[in-house]
């Protein structure tokens, strides 16, 4: 399942029942602006953080207007990863800043309702995919403290160097080796957030492609949920007795 079109952001809440952790993570799907892989880089990744006690938000952020007619579509789709796939974009597709301003929007009300939904305001982190993490990335450097997440989760987005803001969160960094788009990029994302004496943690699958979602079957990616959770029990992002919130 995927959208396209949309024209008004929407934020879903999908919470845990019985066991909550206090912490609590926006997903943001990816489609290169154009469309968001909603079962794929969603739903499926919300149930699985829910179940597990984290309340999860699931972001529909403005996109790009595409062309009604499907076979239209479908050519401006092409082209886009086409442009995406490009060697000399080595930052990848710009970010449009109104996508920008829906995550921080995001962000922002959890934080504002959190009492509301029983969730500790230090412990709410960004989970995207592909253009969805790019969107994250574009809030870290946007560096607005309402709408700065404590963690952030970057899962295939551009590998190029990056300016890092002296605040910016804990990094959890995942992609395949054999990605279509930005395989070949090295891994300046990671680099940059080291440089900058920022703690980042990354896992290169050899299997899975771009837009794996909850992995490929008969790969290593299939375990890349597990281990952004084992991250976020590692720094204490799921500790109820966890205070400040950016180790």
């Amino acid at each position: 399942m995927s959208v396209r079109n949309v024209s008004s952001p929407t934020l879903t809440p999908v919470l845990p029942v019985g066991n909550q952790t206090g912490a609590a993570v926006i997903v943001a799907a990816g489609g290169g602006y154009l469309i968001q892989s909603m079962g794929n880089e969603a739903w499926p990744q919300a149930r699985w953080l829910a179940d597990r006690g984290i309340a999860v938000f699931i972001l529909k952020y403005r996109l790009e207007p595409t062309p009604g007619p499907d076979d239209q579509f479908r050519a401006a789709l092409i082209d886009r990863f086409v442009e995406a796939a490009d060697p000399a974009e080595r930052s990848g597709i710009s970010v449009p800043f109104y996508m920008i301003e829906d995550a921080s929007a995001a962000i922002g009300m959890v934080r504002a309702r959190s009492i509301e939904w029983g969730i500790d305001p230090e412990r709410i982190g960004y989970l995207g995919f592909s253009a969805g993490a790019m969107i994250g990335l574009g809030v870290v450097a946007d560096a607005r403290r309402e709408a700065m997440p404590n963690f952030l989760g970057a899962i295939y987005p551009s590998m190029a160097d990056v300016d890092v803001a002296a605040e910016a969160p804990p990094l959890f960094l995942a992609m395949a080796g054999d990605d279509q788009l930005y395989g070949k990029q090295g891994y300046g994302l990671a680099e940059s957030w080291r440089r900058a004496d920022r703690s980042v943690e990354m896992h290169v699958y050899a299997k899975g492609g771009h837009g794996f979602g909850m992995g490929v079957l008969g790969t290593t990616s299939t375990g890349m949920m597990d281990s952004f959770h084992a991250w976020l029990e590692s720094g204490g992002w799921l500790n109820n007795t966890k205070t400040g919130g950016r180790p």
